[in-house]
């Protein structure tokens, strides 16, 4: 009898290779100032590559964390139990120093090797959250001379120490956030946790948080309402005498996506915490950490759009339809182009914010001024473009992209986190606007930038004027936020494709992007309709 599974004509696994190999990331290390960092990060991306590495993380979204509440005898433990698979993945990033490293590092681009490592490093996105948080809770926590001093070598250490004991006492630390409430949301200043001083110089919090993800961190910059007005608060998860600080892990949120990271909703019973920074000051000490996660969920975004890039052209080299390589089919050639010219335009981006990171953080002011405008312009705008692409890639893949195996699935379940986290996108949008009404040193920076390309690209030169004309109308400019801050994004890319990207690339994203009035994304609808009647439509009450 004949055969009937015989396999031929499926494509070999996407193992073995250099997820670094990417030239867009390598030009741009060296031109924003981490050349020195190359083979480091060439190392870690072949890591990345291999069969074990990519295994870790299937195995570590496959078995998700799991909440203990109690153990065997009634008592409270509130903890959550890993497979270890997460703790292996977790051991290489921050022995990689993805985590905080680069705060106890005074070359100049070590925050732009940092994000490229977290670039590189993208076998798994869930446990990005807590090194992500981690990085970013250092400059917040410097508002407290005194509490830097004590956790942040902890806090930079390059040792993974898992495992509830007293932060002090530890040989790494991990630090999160705890900020969203289930009133509130992105509405932190709705906050209700209180925070009443003791006769200890500490303060005691008692409410619930709605959204806490990586609850087993060591410590937490959490949001309260003190006594001169919303305050933040470092809260350990064990006090100095070893005992469990009353902070109860209530359930795990059954997510979409980054199954593999615990999210928590928590509850403060009189929880003891420390004071950072000025009282009353809580959103302004606590920014500084969000616009550093904002900047990994740029990275985070433009990882993901590469992988899928990656992914589907490997399908498409290896893999045959109609007599012949689905790479020498000219539709599928466009369409895998578009992929890749929208995956480098997204990193040429995130390299340049992340430049931008590590010159302000020494002192670069109009540095600083470039990246408050351009981080939000970038946060809005390529975490938007990831989902749609990671379904275009999944599809270059056809059914067996649709298959869990291909581990395509995982992606596009991912793809929707980045634009959520750190502000949903109409937060990302407002707060452009709020950047260039009260800051106008921001646009000048911002304009400063683009305009360096300026005389470079006839559809550049008018796409700038087009957004600059833009702005004129104050009256609407609200209900345009979306399309205006497409734009920025847009004559951005187009701008350091222009100037650093390969010609191919930079040609093809603005014959695309730039010429035509496009509004690509949803809620890009123009002044003038009757959005009211269109709503009504919709309701059911």
């Amino acid at each position: 009898m004949p055969p009937t599974h015989e396999v031929f004509n499926q494509v070999p696994p996407l193992v073995g290779h250099d997820v670094a190999d990417d030239p867009a990331l390598l030009d741009g290390l060296t031109r924003e100032g981490a050349g020195w960092a190359a083979e480091g990060i060439r190392e870690l991306g072949r890591l990345a590559g291999t069969e074990q590495a990519q295994e870790w993380g299937r195995l570590a979204n496959e078995h998700p964390p799991v909440l203990r509440t109690h153990d065997r005898y009634g008592h409270r433990i509130d903890e959550v139990e890993f497979h270890p698979a997460w703790h292996e993945l977790m051991r290489v990033a921050v022995s990689h120093g993805l985590h905080a490293a680069p705060w106890a590092d005074d070359r100049p681009g070590a925050h732009v090797a940092r994000a490229a490592g977290f670039y590189v490093w993208r076998v798994d996105a869930g446990h990005g959250c807590p090194i992500s948080m981690t990085y970013a809770s250092v400059p917040a926590l410097r508002h407290s001379p005194e509490l830097a001093a004590a956790y942040e070598p902890l806090l930079t250490a390059r040792e993974y120490d898992f495992g509830l004991r007293a932060p002090l006492t530890k040989a790494g630390l991990l630090a999160g956030m705890s900020m969203t409430e289930k009133q509130g949301g992105s509405d932190v200043r709705a906050n209700t946790t209180r925070a009443e001083p003791g006769p200890d110089g500490a303060f005691r919090l008692t409410g619930h948080k709605w959204f806490t993800s990586a609850p087993m961190c060591d410590v937490f910059l959490t949001l309260a309402q003190g006594p001169d007005g919303l305050t933040c608060y470092l809260v350990p998860r064990v006090l100095p005498d070893g005992t469990l600080n009353p902070m109860r892990l209530m359930r795990l949120k059954d997510k979409l996506g980054n199954r593999s990271n615990a999210s928590a909703e928590i509850e403060y019973d009189g929880a003891l915490g420390w004071q950072v920074g000025e009282g009353g000051r809580g959103v302004r000490t606590i920014i500084e950490m969000v616009n550093m996660t904002r900047l990994d969920c740029v990275v985070g975004a433009a990882a993901g759009m590469r992988h899928g890039t990656v992914t589907a052209v490997h399908h498409a080299v290896h893999r045959r339809a109609f007599g012949r390589a689905l790479i020498d089919q000219p539709l599928m050639r466009n369409v895998l182009a578009d992929l890749a010219v929208e995956s480098e335009a997204a990193t040429v981006l995130m390299l340049r914010l992340a430049g931008a990171a590590d010159r302000s953080v020494r002192g670069d002011e109009s540095e600083a001024a470039f990246k408050r405008l351009a981080l939000a312009v970038g946060k809005y705008w390529v975490c938007k473009r990831w989902p749609v692409h990671a379904a275009e890639a999944l599809e270059c893949l056809g059914g067996n992209g649709y298959v869990e195996e291909s581990g395509m699935p995982r992606l596009f379940r991912e793809s929707p986190l980045n634009s959520i986290w750190e502000g949903s996108g109409n937060v990302a949008a407002l707060d452009v606007l709020r950047a260039m009404a009260r800051e106008p040193q921001t646009v000048e920076a911002f304009f400063a930038e683009v305009e360096s390309a300026s005389g470079a690209d006839s559809r550049l030169d008018t796409a700038v004027k087009q957004v600059k004309d833009s702005l004129a109308d104050p009256a609407t400019i609200e209900l345009r936020a979306r399309r205006v801050v497409e734009r920025l994004a847009l004559v951005l890319q187009a701008s350091l494709l222009v100037r650093h990207g390969h010609p191919a690339v930079a040609d093809a994203f603005c014959a695309t992007r730039l010429d035509g009035d496009w509004g690509a994304a949803f809620g890009t609808l123009p002044p003038g309709l009757d959005l009211a009647a269109v709503i009504d439509r919709a309701r059911t009450a």
